[in-house]
């Protein structure tokens, strides 16, 4: 295993003339995601829609904690209390989830299965959504091990000039078709690894699976006893018998992952649906209310992972009423250091990562940002009461429909402050 995703250079090589010829009208972010969503639709797969407005980065992300650890794959420092170090999903430094041969490089699917838990849910994913992804992903496709790693060449960055972008070129390989080489399995999931379907959950199920070795090196599984079913990438007249990884062995061993994914194997319409909204998720989770969705693509329905406020259902306050609000807020006992503090803590509560959180919503006297040391918890509540009782006072006062929301009065207070 190596750290991922390898090849990406050669895949941006081949948008390189869509993106070329669109230039600024699109930008990079965008025009990966869109490819991948044609991918999926060219295989059959009914995507749940697509959103625009990703932005580029032009340069590192120095603020991002990567984790304690000082060498590639390797998560032991994360994990030396037991679990997780929080706030990391990655569970190796290097990777993007989990390590596909295990924890640590050990075949176990049941501790894969923890560890794959542990990382979904910390992108936000629950056990549908994660095997709805994983046995989704793995429908198609295959992953790249056809030599031992002194084949591999130097990444794209450290390659001579003329491999520049490219990289990984094998010594006496050229890194095509049959001599591919990333991830150092060699395997392909599927019995229709270009159309989506459930022969990959058929198969999870069907056999029984015996630990062996890709070319590479690297831990895999072979199916016990299995016909050579499974369709070689290059050569039509070679087949061969269906593997896995350990971390697919995962859904089919531990307790609740099985649950669903037999029930997906039982019902592929709910698959497939359950799949195009977790890749919907994972592709759009981090670009905030679907106002900031771009495009004709943009599905109507509103996802509760897109934080989406309430409707307002009522009229909105008018000068007098603010004027009235101040006097309220002035004569209930909190300090002005209360009054700012408490408006400054809700405003920097957004976060631009994911444009989650901010003054609109008011979600600072909700879990987890009112228990933040940060917003000094026993103080907030006691703050918070107090704008609770001046909005219920007010409120249940008006004839002509109107009302305050905590959220305004918590940066009204903060002017007054």
């Amino acid at each position: 295993v190596r750290e991922v995703p390898l090849n990406l250079d050669k895949a941006i090589r081949l948008l390189w003339p869509i993106k070329q010829k669109y230039g600024r009208k699109i930008s990079w972010a965008d025009l990966i995601i869109l490819a991948g969503n044609v991918a999926l639709e060219s295989m059959g797969v009914k995507t749940f829609g697509f959103g625009g407005g990703r932005e580029d980065a032009w340069e590192p992300d120095e603020g991002t904690d990567w984790g304690p650890e000082q060498e590639m794959l390797s998560g032991k420092e994360r994990f030396k209390e037991g679990e997780l170090e929080k706030p990391f999903a990655a569970t190796e430094m290097g990777l993007i989830y989990v390590n596909p041969e295990g924890p640590e490089g050990n075949p176990d699917p049941i501790g894969s299965a923890k560890q794959i838990r542990t990382a979904f849910r910390r992108m936000g994913m629950n056990d549908e959504e994660t095997v709805a992804l994983i046995a989704g992903g793995h429908s198609f496709g295959k992953c790249h091990g056809a030599y031992p790693d002194i084949y591999l060449g130097p990444d794209p960055d450290s390659s001579p000039i003329e491999q520049q972008g490219l990289g990984w070129m094998k010594v006496n390989k050229d890194g095509k078709g049959p001599d591919t080489f990333t991830s150092g399995f060699e395997l392909t999931w599927s019995s229709t690894p270009t159309k989506f379907g459930i022969s990959y959950l058929h198969f999870l199920f069907k056999y029984e699976w015996e630990l062996t070795k890709s070319p590479s090196g690297k831990k895999q599984w072979v199916a016990k006893n299995a016909p050579n079913i499974v369709p070689d990438a290059h050569d039509p007249n070679k087949k061969h018998p269906p593997m896995m990884l350990t971390a697919d062995l995962a859904l089919r061993f531990d307790p609740e992952y099985s649950k669903i994914a037999k029930r997906f194997l039982e019902n592929p319409e709910e698959f497939e649906e359950a799949f195009a909204k977790a890749w919907f998720k994972l592709t759009h989770r981090d670009m905030g209310p679907i106002d900031c969705y771009l495009g004709p693509e943009v599905p109507k329905e509103v996802f509760i992972w897109q934080d989406p406020l309430p409707k307002r259902d009522f009229k909105v306050v008018d000068e007098e009423d603010i004027k009235v609000l101040k006097g309220k807020i002035l004569s209930s006992g909190l300090s002005i250091q209360q009054l700012v503090y408490t408006a400054w803590s809700s405003a920097s509560s957004y976060r631009d990562s994911d444009r989650k959180g901010g003054a609109n919503g008011a979600r600072i006297r909700l879990k987890p940002m009112k228990d933040w040391e940060v917003n000094h918890p026993e103080d907030l509540r006691r703050i918070i009461a107090v704008y609770e009782k001046i909005q219920e006072e007010f409120n249940i006062n008006q004839i002509d429909g109107k009302k305050i929301s905590i959220a305004d009065l918590i940066v009204l207070g903060g002017c007054v402050g």
